[in-house]
């Protein structure tokens, strides 16, 4: 055949591979999705973006008065901002690491599967499934220091004569806060243990028994590395949450006492909110993303190599 056969005549049209139509058919398909997640996600990434190189205050919310890269400088040089993160980093890897323990800990009892670990697995999700605002709520309520449940609890035990604020202490109101979190977000991150160590076969713990291996051996050498990927998710979803925590440090402390409490998040609804400056409290909130996909980046760097699970 001529090469000039594979050619289109003027006035002719070439026809579709099959191949193209599908391509084509699935890019239609998608198009929809592709314009709502474009314009729920990222438009209003791209105009806080723009906020976050302005001057833009709250009383007039439109864009105005580019000044660059100042907000951004302003707070990297600001100890008020690194006080924040320290707190926030303080708060994210003391309840992530108390919420992984434990929730390692409750997953291995359920997999044990003792008398009533069915009723255990139900009641995990009551915890989880109370709305943040309503945990902190409950908390604030648990650790009031004239009516509190917290002290009425300890009082009546012995374990203390006088009732305790809980919450005039910067240090001390940080950990009451962290208690609360780590009850509401513990069953998540059992749940998910639970669930992935019910698809560890059986026989690869079962042969380490006869081998003569301990039940701690057993949890190290198979269960352990079998679970990496599923900590990988629950280490990642948790401390993204984590780091951008504000309604329930607002709900029971409100940042306070002496802004002991106050983390980036609740820094960034200061700016925004309190002192009115939008385009301040959009450039705090793109340090937040940066800060977490850091994190999200080291979390996957040491639990995979070479694209695959650590085995």
């Amino acid at each position: 055949m001529a090469l000039t056969d594979s050619i289109p005549r003027p006035g002719t049209t070439r026809r579709m591979t099959l191949h193209q139509q599908d391509v084509l058919t699935g890019f239609l398909l998608l198009l929809p999705s592709l314009v709502i997640i474009l314009g729920v996600s990222l438009l209003p990434i791209l105009v806080t973006l723009v906020v976050s190189v302005t001057s833009t205050q709250i009383a007039n919310p439109i864009p105005n008065g580019f000044i660059g890269l100042n907000n951004y400088l302003d707070f990297i040089k600001s100890d008020v901002f690194w006080a924040a993160i320290q707190r926030t980093a303080y708060f994210t890897f003391v309840s992530v690491g108390l919420e992984l323990l434990l929730g390692m800990a409750v997953a291995t009892l359920i997999h044990a599967r003792p008398p009533g670990w069915k009723f255990l697995r139900v009641s995990l999700i009551i915890p989880w499934a109370v709305p943040t605002i309503v945990n902190g709520a409950m908390w604030r309520w648990i650790y009031n220091a004239d009516y509190g449940s917290l002290n009425a609890l300890l009082q009546q035990l012995g374990v203390i004569k006088n009732y305790i604020p809980w919450l005039i202490d910067p240090l001390r109101a940080m950990n009451m806060v962290i208690i609360a979190d780590i009850w509401h977000s513990v069953p998540f991150i059992a749940l998910i243990l639970q669930a992935a160590m019910a698809t560890i076969p059986i026989e690869l713990e079962e042969a380490a028994a006869v081998d003569g291996a301990t039940a701690w051996q057993r949890f190290l050498s198979i269960r352990l590395p079998l679970l990496r990927s599923a900590i990988l998710v629950a280490l990642v979803i948790r401390s993204v949450e984590a780091f951008r925590v504000f309604d329930i440090i607002y709900v029971i402390t409100q940042g306070g006492p002496a802004f002991g409490t106050v983390t980036i998040s609740y820094l960034t609804y200061l700016e925004t909110f309190s002192y009115g400056h939008l385009g301040r409290g959009a450039s705090i909130s793109f340090l937040i993303s940066i800060f977490t996909m850091i994190m999200a980046m080291i979390y996957i760097r040491i639990l995979y190599r070479g694209g695959e699970v650590q085995r």
